[in-house]
């Protein structure tokens, strides 16, 4: 190879010797894995070693094989409808196919592979062949998956195969609908074709990660999916990945480990190499253990979401990366990255909610690409071959989509797959269309069938519900900039971590109430006792089912501990620095019953609401080494993942000689008040914590006023009685006053005192009244806040004049 060519030739150019302003010449994906080479190697990213054709040798092919009068003759005609797309595109490839390399193209290609082999010591090494056109990896326009990419290849003249099939790529059905929709002239645009040395993830995993949270554009997340072996299954969605979320702000404090959810994925299939040298890749099933363990440790979890936070540093802009892992070396490479099209621009300034009116049965859940919701019917599709069947404004249920499909996913009302995650091809193209897609159901195409009515929900969270028959839908719009600002601060109730997210631009104060119980039952599922007294459990099937669930954890309770603690750290880290007040479990004897193997350690209660809840369990022989792993999650939330604006609150606490109890027991188990900054409340919902309001004060930092149970309790009403609902009254004098009394010696002793009951946020109004008496937060749920928060600044304006 001469000297030249080592650096730059007209038809080729190593990709150390690129930057990102070289598009024009190799494509957005080339640039940038020049951009990294050269700028971000020293700060540890890896990228493998490659080459890349310029755009000066795809239109030297085209000119010098007479394929310029093909193009020009073809696509008028396609534009004009005179021939179909299936037609134009044929054609064009297969006279694609049948040209030949110039000369100087197919020396310096040769030549490049030969220099390459030397560069990574190792003869015909494997190298993937990936199409970067010249139009592509724009800001508002990604272009995945439009193009080829061809794995594997070994060999000079396979290589050059490969490399023209690439050149033809740009000419699929997919990629031509694509370019239309984005107004993109066909002739205007030139293929480079990238060679980069393989990873041997096969041997390992590989996957996808984001530099932002696809779904809600939360700009404090890493979102990075993984399976094992080649990367092209978890970017076709042919494989459910693992997923991982990592918490961006405490990535340079080496001693945390800001990891906020892992869930484990099915990861049936891993593609591999072929059975003989160059042969095309396959795919084959996955082991038991490779489908019970996770692709990545924590470390590299960390080190993968680090390496993003770099590369989004250096492009000033969200990024969508992938990643593969060397099973022979164990390190990890970034191979792609590009910029992120679709929640980077959006505009921040408009909030919409939707509300679900007179649902059906939920039929599947899955995961939520948008925050949307759509109805219609459904029209099953289970092959490419069979696109032409797709009824316009319909909803799409396949098996998973490919670029292939999306000449009908822009015509679809909704998209719904049994497989993929949240970076596959459906989940990709579907945010970038705007149409809301559930992904990763497992069985759509089992459930559902052809003109069914369903309703696709994306606007509870991560988690995408099929509701059958067609809701009432009523879509909300709010300013941002229109909220007032107040002195008495507003907050949120939450528990659900999943749609945390989804709030993240609202100007809220805090969390007044993230209740760990929902959490507990929907993200750990299992009674904290059967975990700690698993081998007294005499039910098989359930032990059955908590050796599936705890599966990778050497130790059951650390399986609690984090699934707990993540959870409750995506409600915490949304509003970062801003106090997230946790209520430790309030569950009722029967609502634990029902946890996964529960029925063995609750006992039956006449009148659960009044019952073995709350405070009075901690203590107890009967559950102390569960409130235990409570404890155990909120350090590790506190001290471990670094989230040290959690409060911890106490609910239900009848008595201050149980309050002291309680202050004990938690600091036998290391949490301890006033340690670490830990503050800890206590809940106002029994008469006696108004009644001795000064002793609770001593032995608390503030209270939050549950008013559901302070006007059962108080006015001697079940909140659950439809009999004596009419009697059920917040705004009753003997209410108000008790509101009243707590606030005004809650702050008499220098304490703070909020509410986070129903009241405001079933009537805003109340606001007002709470406001009047001077209390300092008002926690309420995200749909209410703009009533409340309005009902604030007015009772504000009022009392100041």
């Amino acid at each position: 190879m001469t000297d030249a060519l080592k650096t730059t030739s007209p038809t080729l150019i190593w990709l150390d010797d690129l930057s990102r302003t070289d598009i024009a010449k190799v494509g957005g994906k080339n640039a940038s894995l020049g951009e990294m080479l050269q700028s971000l190697s020293e700060s540890g990213i890896r990228v493998p070693p490659g080459f890349a054709t310029t755009s000066d040798a795809y239109r030297s092919f085209i000119s010098d094989n007479g394929l310029d009068r093909v193009l020009r003759d073809v696509l008028p005609k396609l534009d004009a409808k005179r021939i179909t797309l299936a037609t134009a595109g044929k054609t064009i490839r297969a006279a694609i196919t049948e040209g030949v390399w110039p000369d100087d193209a197919e020396r310096d290609i040769r030549a490049a592979y030969r220099e390459l082999s030397a560069r990574v010591g190792k003869p015909d090494p494997a190298v993937a062949v990936r199409s970067s056109a010249t139009a592509e990896d724009l800001p508002d326009a990604s272009f995945a998956g439009q193009q080829e990419t061809f794995l594997n290849i070994r060999g000079e003249d396979a290589l050059l195969d490969a490399c023209k099939a690439c050149l033809a790529s740009l000419f699929t059905d997919r990629a031509i609908t694509y370019r239309q929709i984005k107004g993109f002239d066909h002739l205007e645009v030139a293929l480079s074709v990238g060679v980069q040395h393989m990873i041997r993830s096969d041997l390992s995993g590989s996957g996808v990660m984001f530099s932002i949270d696809t779904e809600s554009g939360f700009d404090k997340i890493v979102l990075i999916n993984a399976a094992w072996g080649l990367g092209e299954n978890v970017v076709q969605g042919h494989v459910d990945p693992d997923e991982y979320q990592v918490y961006k702000p405490f990535l340079d404090q080496d001693a945390l480990t800001p990891i906020v959810h892992k869930a484990l994925g099915a990861k049936e299939i891993k593609m591999i190499y072929g059975r003989e040298q160059g042969a095309p890749t396959r795919n084959v099933p996955t082991s038991k253990v490779e489908r019970a363990g996770f692709v990545l440790s924590d470390a590299e979890i960390l080190e993968l979401a680090r390496a993003a936070v770099k590369i989004e540093a250096h492009y000033g802009t969200a990024m969508d990366i992938e990643w593969a892992k060397d099973g022979e070396t164990g390190l990890l490479y970034v191979v792609q990255a590009r910029p992120e099209t679709v929640q980077s621009n959006l505009a921040a300034g408009a909030f919409q909610t939707y509300t679900l009116h007179d649902t059906g049965e939920a039929l599947l859940t899955g995961l939520s690409v948008g925050s949307s919701v759509a109805t219609g019917e459904v029209c099953m599709i289970h092959d490419v071959t069979d696109l032409d069947q797709f009824v316009d404004g319909s909803i799409l249920v396949t098996s998973n989509t490919d670029p292939d499909w999306v000449p009908i996913m822009k015509r679809a009302a909704a998209i719904v797959t049994d497989h993929g995650g949240r970076t596959s091809h459906a989940a990709i193209v579907s945010r970038e269309l705007g149409v809301p897609a559930i992904v990763g159901t497992s069985n759509a195409t089992e459930i559902l069938h052809s003109g069914q009515h369903i309703t696709v929900s994306c606007a509870e969270g991560e988690t995408g519900v099929i509701y059958a028959g067609e809701a009432k839908v009523t879509v909300e719009e709010q300013q941002l900039d229109q909220i007032p600002s107040t002195q008495t601060k507003v907050m949120l109730n939450l528990a659900n971590p999943a749609a945390a997210l989804r709030w993240w631009r609202l100007p809220v104060d805090g969390v007044g109430l993230a209740r760990m119980e929902f959490v507990i039952n929907n993200e750990v599922r299992v009674h904290p006792l059967a975990l700690t007294r698993y081998d007294t459990l005499t039910d098989a099937d359930v032990r059955a089912e908590i050796d599936r669930l705890t599966r990778g954890y050497d130790n059951r309770a650390d399986y609690f501990v984090e699934k707990l603690a993540m959870g409750l750290s995506r409600i915490a880290a949304t509003w970062y620095p801003n106090p997230t007040i946790i209520r430790m479990s309030d569950f009722k004897t029967n609502e634990y019953a029902d946890l996964l193997g529960g029925r063995q350690f609750e006992p039956n209660e006449e009148n659960p609401m009044i019952g073995f809840r709350g405070a009075s369990r901690y203590y107890d022989d009967a559950y102390q080494d569960g409130f235990a792993l409570e404890c155990k999650a909120i350090r590790h939330l506190r001290e471990v993942m670094g989230f040290d604006n959690v409060i911890v609150m106490i609910p239900f606490c009848r008595t201050v000689e149980e309050a002291d109890r309680v202050l004990a027991t938690m600091a036998d188990h290391g949490l301890e008040r006033g340690k670490n900054g830990l503050q800890v409340y206590v809940m106002c919902e029994v008469p006696s914590n108004v009644i001795e309001a000064e002793a609770f004060a001593e032995r608390f930092d503030g209270f939050s006023i549950g008013s559901n149970d302070l006007t059962q309790l108080t006015l001697g009403v079940d909140r659950d009685s439809e009999a004596l609902a009419h009697l059920f009254n917040e705004r009753d004098p003997a209410v108000l006053w008790m509101i009243n009394t707590v606030i005004s010696k809650a702050h008499d002793a220098g304490r703070k005192v909020g509410l986070c009951g129903q009241a405001p946020s079933n009537d805003p109004e109340f606001a007002k009244l709470l406001v009047q008496a001077g209390i300092d937060t008002i926690s309420v749920t995200p749909d209410s806040f703009f009533a409340v928060k309005s009902n604030v600044a007015s009772a504000e304006g009022e009392r100041s004049d």
